[in-house]
């Protein structure tokens, strides 16, 4: 999401298009930041489908783009529902945090559009901000709250910035965790058993024990760092946003830094036919990183 004006300014620092500290070995060997695409105002929620397509919002103009797995660049969907995290599901819906009223969407390849929440004990959320589907298909999101020129609401309705879980069913949404400032990015590890969450305002990650009715428990510290969006690669290494992307090991150490030539990074994910290419979106750009590693999404 735009956390611009919610970050201290000392953490938006302007680095150069490189990507630095290659000693972990991540990073394919050569490789350096590229960009792909620019001219959008604010770039968020990359998401990648079954074919390796990396779909993301540009969510002050209300759109959601795809980058193809030949380098084309299209428009999916305009308007969007101010549209900031995406995420697949496993029948190839995207599912997206659209913060214009509020709502979590599920929207077919056509583009329809279908609401799967809209409020939580009958008040509006927040701005559902990101989202992680695990393997049975149960969706845990961040609500943080985030003030938008465009809203036509009152105050905030909810009680605090939580992080929720919508059932594998999309019946029953339960709030899994209330003790965080401002939840923001979240990702989740493929066997389903494994959830961290970023604190952004904090300048903590966490990370949870995912139980299988959805319940969070064991919250252990991950890292002393915040982060905008999250991703992770197939040797478990997590990927944290913000000033350009910082990545740690399984155990919370840091092993590497990438550098992007834009004001903030703000999400990350693994695309491409073989999820080998890191993609990056950071304020006016979309960014590519060949690397090592591979996704596991």
């Amino acid at each position: 999401m735009r956390t611009l004006l919610c970050i201290p300014l000392a953490l938006l620092v302007i680095g150069n298009l490189s990507a630095m500290g290659a000693e972990s070995g991540i990073i394919a060997d050569g490789a350096s930041v590229e960009k792909l695409a620019d001219g959008f105002e604010f770039t968020e929620g990359p998401a990648v489908d079954a074919e390796g397509n990396v779909f993301f919002t540009d969510q002050p103009n209300d759109r959601i783009l795809k980058w193809s797995v030949d380098g084309k660049l299209t428009t999916f969907l305009q308007p969007c529902g101010r549209s900031n995290g995406l995420f697949f599901d496993k029948n190839g819906d995207l599912l997206a945090c659209a913060d214009l009223n509020n709502q979590l969407w599920s929207i077919d390849a056509d583009g329809k559009e279908t609401v799967l929440v809209k409020e939580y004990n009958g008040k509006l959320l927040n701005g559902p901000n990101d989202l992680w589907i695990r393997p049975d298909g149960g969706v845990y999101f961040t609500d943080p709250f985030y003030k938008r020129e465009y809203w036509n609401r009152g105050p905030i309705e909810q009680d605090g910035q939580c992080v929720y879980f919508l059932s594998p069913d999309r019946k029953t949404l339960t709030r899994v965790a209330d003790d965080l400032m401002t939840p923001n990015g979240i990702i989740g590890t493929p066997d389903g058993k494994t959830l961290y969450v970023s604190d952004i305002r904090a300048r903590k990650t966490y990370v949870y024990d995912v139980k299988e009715d959805g319940a969070l428990a064991n919250k252990k510290l991950f890292c002393e760092m915040g982060s905008d969006g999250m991703t992770i690669d197939n040797e478990g290494n997590v990927y944290l946003t913000g000033r350009g992307v910082t990545v740690f090991d399984k155990n919370g150490n840091q092993i590497e830094h990438i550098e992007v030539n834009e004001r903030w990074t703000a999400n990350v994910c693994f695309g491409g036919k073989d999820r080998n290419t890191l993609f990056i979106t950071a304020t006016k750009g979309l960014y590519g990183l060949p690397m090592r590693v591979k996704g596991v999404y």
